[in-house]
């Protein structure tokens, strides 16, 4: 699959419209439903080769955001052959306690992956929560970028995102059918 038809595939899985909340609280007319696309084999599988193309070559180690980044950060594992981590919106109150699942990761270079990022927030958390704990981040991958403030808010947290593809640029695929 070429990724144009990645592209057009992802919107046709999971492109809604009506009236939604996003996670930074701003009302949308559209939504990109991402469990749509993450939970189809044929398209998780394309988006990991394409990741694969995005990914800098110095990175030991993949952490997935809770919890659209995880299938990716999962998908992505199995074509690099990196370990993957999971980041969890807040620690367990049981068992380990836990707001980072895998293994030890203190020193190592890490890509968050998250799917679709519109203002950073949830990133920028998980950046605190990595670097808190010894990792070293510098760069993250995402599925769909909606806007360029993101990028922004993220640079400023010294973390790099690279998008497959943003919001108009999908449009765009899906608008020459």
């Amino acid at each position: 699959m070429t990724k144009e038809e990645l592209g057009r595939e992802i919107f046709s899985a999971s492109y809604l419209t009506g009236s939604f909340i996003l996670r930074s609280g701003v009302y949308s007319s559209e939504y990109f439903d991402k469990y749509r696309f993450e939970s189809d084999p044929k398209i998780l599988r394309a988006v990991a080769r394409e990741f694969v193309n995005l990914l800098p070559t110095d990175i030991e180690m993949l952490a997935g955001m809770e919890l659209g980044g995880i299938p990716l950060a999962t998908a992505l594992s199995l074509e690099t052959g990196l370990p993957c981590l999971f980041v969890r919106k807040e620690a367990k109150s049981h068992g380990t306690q836990k707001s980072i699942e895998g293994v030890d990761f203190n020193g190592k270079k890490l890509c968050l992956i998250e799917d679709v990022v519109t203002t950073g927030g949830q990133v920028i958390d998980g950046i605190n929560a990595i670097r808190g704990q010894g990792g070293i981040l510098e760069h993250g991958l995402c599925v769909i970028l909606r806007t360029g403030k993101a990028a922004r808010n993220l640079e400023q947290h010294g973390l790099e995102l690279h998008s497959l593809f943003t919001m108009q640029e999908i449009k765009l695929l899906t608008a020459d059918q």
